[in-house]
């Protein structure tokens, strides 16, 4: 039977005596962090889709774009307006 406790996996017996195993092996190397890609404004988003920032505010009011809202700021990240044109694209007509 295992049981996770903390971060590491503990094999525990049916008796209740656990064998750790161990958290970390020798000469591991931590995984490389990516940089965040830094979030976007509706000036920025606007200048992506060749539209005026009235339209990008209306998109955001009828919820038709992904944004984060954070207090009052309005910001969009990268990663979801593409995943968004994507979805968006029409086939060409063969």
């Amino acid at each position: 039977m295992a049981a996770l406790v903390g971060k590491a996996l503990r094999f525990v017996s049916p008796d209740g005596a656990s064998k750790g195993m161990p958290e970390k092996s020798e000469g591991a190397i931590p995984m490389a962090e990516k940089p965040p890609v830094p979030l976007m404004s509706i000036n920025d988003l606007a200048t992506r889709l060749n539209v005026q920032v009235r339209h990008v505010r209306r998109l955001v009011a009828e919820r038709r774009v992904p944004y984060i809202k954070w207090g009052h700021l309005i910001r969009f990240d990268p990663n979801d307006i593409e995943r968004w044109l994507d979805t968006s694209r029409h086939p060409e007509a063969s």
